[in-house]
């Protein structure tokens, strides 16, 4: 069972993708904040980062180079409300997968996660 971290401060969204994803059969774990994101990732086996550019304490673009700093290269799906493609080409460039702008549909997340998800099998086997 693949484990998802979602890194989101917004209790409501954080909720509602949790229950989505724990539906399509993925293990979910929660970070309200940066601090918490860094922590979770070093401690718990992680496949796949869901992760909010607006965190607290530490925010997204400082989570994103800490765990790519460290070495931790499970896909980093950034979700966030900044639309323009300078920073849409930012974190591409800082090491994310993927990039999701707010609102979204669960459907579309769920197949960008599938695919991260399979891109990094298809690594690991190879």
């Amino acid at each position: 069972m693949n484990c998802i971290l979602i890194a989101e401060d917004e209790t409501r969204i954080a909720a509602f993708l949790e229950k989505g994803l724990q539906k399509q059969g993925f293990k979910t774990i929660l970070a309200e904040d940066g601090l918490q994101a860094l922590h979770i990732a070093k401690h718990e086996k992680i496949d796949l980062l869901l992760l909010d550019l607006g965190l607290p304490l530490k925010n997204g673009w400082e989570v994103l180079e800490e765990l790519r700093d460290r070495g931790q290269n499970f896909p980093i799906i950034i979700m966030t409300a900044f639309s323009d493609e300078k920073n849409r080409l930012n974190g591409m460039s800082k090491g994310a997968n993927d990039y999701l702008t707010k609102p979204f549909k669960f459907q579309d997340l769920l197949e960008r996660v599938q695919s991260a998800l399979a891109a990094k099998q298809s690594a690991i086997s190879i």
